[in-house]
């Protein structure tokens, strides 16, 4: 897909044709986004446009599915308001949403270490529940371990080695870890499917909400409990499971082996130079590193 450039002159504009009565607010643009980018509107709102995702997809699952979350959950998500259509001037999709208050994980910290346990268990109780017949299903993102080995082996041989010195048996043998635990034996619940720093925003030194439901599916709540290692600080993951209460030692399992692949994600996208992902953020790459080093210590 060509990436159309998106300033505020043109966030303005299809606000004025589309939704006029919302053109007068101040436009700012939001730093980060890779699929979308994202465009503060006022103070309470916010532009989500359609630029690297290839398909409507994502946007169009969360217009669906975010109003009838967003009522059973304990923390802010953004909620649809209003739709873009395409149009001559930008023929693709784009949403009005509500803004989370906060700032993202990824340029902020958690000072409030078991608050913040507390409050993501809470969050994933109240998420992680029966999904409905016509929920969606995820493709790559839901599947057991076992059968994300080609990405895991992909994403470990393109990190830089020294990134890995000393540790590559160990995130082997956290990943074998989970591709021998037994596969998730409940229904299919609710999962958001992408906690990675980015994607959770905080305050006051905690959780203070959580963004970006594009990769939202009906699966193992694994893929959500890996969030232990990669958004928690070092000693909490133990006082978030109990917390959660609902994973047995199989969902543990898979979920810290998913917490590696996280990681090492985030340190691609840290990455300079041909191993890089696409789209890279440099200051993602500590952020990868440190939450595998919790990942290794289990903790």
């Amino acid at each position: 897909m060509t990436v159309t450039e998106i300033t505020a002159d043109l966030v303005r504009a299809l606000l004025r044709e589309q939704h006029p009565d919302l053109a007068g607010l101040p436009v700012r643009e939001v730093a980060g986004g890779w699929g979308n980018q994202m465009w503060r509107l006022g103070d309470d709102l916010a532009v989500r446009m359609q630029r690297m995702d290839p398909t409507p997809e994502l946007q169009l699952k969360e217009r669906r599915w975010l109003p009838v979350l967003a009522p059973l959950l304990p923390l802010p998500v953004p909620t649809p308001v209003r739709f873009g259509e395409p149009s001559e001037r930008f023929p693709r999709h784009w949403t009005v949403m509500t803004w989370v208050h906060g700032e993202p994980l990824d340029r902020g910290s958690i000072g409030r270490g078991d608050h913040a346990a507390d409050t993501l268990a809470g969050f994933l109780r109240a998420l992680h529940v029966e999904a409905p017949a016509d929920a969606p299903i995820a493709g790559d993102r839901g599947a057991h371990p076992r059968d994300c080995t080609d990405g895991f082996e992909r994403f470990i041989q393109a990190v830089d080695p020294d990134a890995l010195a000393g540790v590559t048996a160990q995130v082997r043998a956290v990943w074998d870890d989970a591709v021998a635990a037994e596969a998730w034996e409940g229904g299919p619940v609710w999962v958001h499917g992408d906690l990675h720093p980015a994607n959770v925003v905080v305050a006051d030194g905690t959780l203070a909400g959580i963004v970006d439901f594009g990769d939202m599916f009906a699966g193992d709540p694994a893929w959500d409990l890996a969030a232990a290692w990669v958004l928690l600080p070092a000693g909490t993951a133990s006082r978030f499971f109990d917390r959660y209460g609902l994973a047995g030692e199989a969902a543990i399992r898979r979920a810290r082996g998913l917490a590696a692949l996280k990681s090492l994600f985030l340190m691609l996208m840290g990455q300079n130079g041909d191993r890089g992902l696409p789209g890279g953020k440099p200051h993602w790459g500590p952020v990868g590193r440190a939450a595998l080093d919790r990942v290794l210590k289990g903790v």
